[in-house]
């Protein structure tokens, strides 16, 4: 790779706000906030609105939608034409 044309990739701290939770891993992210780690260190702490913890498909909690039915009531309304 050629030097200095990449960004950093470093350990960042990532903090779901949904659900406060929070992971640390590898990213280009940076952020001025950073967070102790339970290893003791401090890390950049990036908040995110949403992650696999509070959302709605991870968690189980996605509405199904009934496409049999959509699509019995789309004939019935407009008919096999």
């Amino acid at each position: 790779m050629k030097s200095g044309i990449h960004p950093a990739y470093g350990p960042v701290v990532f903090r779901d706000s949904a659900s406060d939770h929070a992971f640390l891993t590898r990213s280009t992210m940076t952020s001025e906030k950073t967070i102790e780690w339970e290893d003791g260190n401090t890390y950049p702490v990036v908040d995110v609105e949403i992650s696999s913890v509070s959302h709605p498909f991870y968690t189980g909690t996605a509405r199904v939608l009934d496409t049999a039915g959509r699509v019995e009531r789309f004939e019935r309304r407009y008919g096999a034409r």
